[in-house]
């Protein structure tokens, strides 16, 4: 069963602030999906074969096939700020 300490953690590691109106609402809610987990995990899915859709879905992407690239100097021509032989981005902190 999960408890509203396991609520408040997990809401603390997503960076989420929960009031105790919201904590006690979501530590019911948590428990009736695992509940309902729980029940799903019963099932006897043995002769159940793994797909990952439930309809048969046909790639309609063309197929790869290698081609020439942009020649460097020409991607790089319009770029706001070139280094290296490369683009230039601010540093992210």
């Amino acid at each position: 069963m999960i408890g509203e300490n396991d609520v408040r953690y997990v809401a603390k590691l997503a960076r989420l602030h929960l009031d105790d109106a919201e904590a006690g609402r979501m530590t019911a809610e948590l428990a009736k999906i695992l509940a309902h987990i729980d029940k799903i995990a019963e099932l006897d899915i043995s002769d159940v074969e793994p797909t990952a859709h439930v309809l048969d879905i046909v790639n309609v992407t063309r197929a790869d096939k290698p081609r020439p690239s942009v020649p460097r100097d020409e991607a790089l021509k319009n770029a706001p700020a070139v280094g290296e032989d490369s683009f230039q981005v601010p540093k992210m902190s």
